[in-house]
C-alpha cells in the first residue's frame, strides 16, 4: 500500500505543475514558438505542430522523474 500512495503524491504533484504551467503558459511568449516547431500556412490551411516545445517538456519530464527515482 505504500508503493500506491507514493504513486498517487507523484500524481497530484504532476497534475499540480500541469496546472501552473497552463495557468502562466500565456504569459511565457517562447512557449510554443521555439525554433524547430513546424508552422505551414498556405491559404485557408495552417498546420502547427510544435516538435521542439514537444522535446523541450519531455527533458524537463524526464528530469524530474529521474530525480525522484534517486
Amino acid at each position: 500500500m505504500t508503493d500506491m500512495g507514493k504513486w498517487l503524491i507523484l500524481l497530484g504533484l504532476l497534475i499540480a505543475a500541469a496546472g501552473v504551467i497552463i495557468t502562466f503558459a500565456g504569459k511565457l511568449p517562447w512557449f510554443g514558438r521555439l525554433p524547430g516547431d513546424i508552422f505551414i500556412k498556405r491559404g485557408n490551411f495552417s498546420f502547427y505542430f510544435p516538435l521542439a516545445t514537444c522535446i523541450v517538456i519531455s527533458a524537463i519530464v524526464s528530469l524530474i522523474l529521474w530525480l525522484f527515482r534517486k
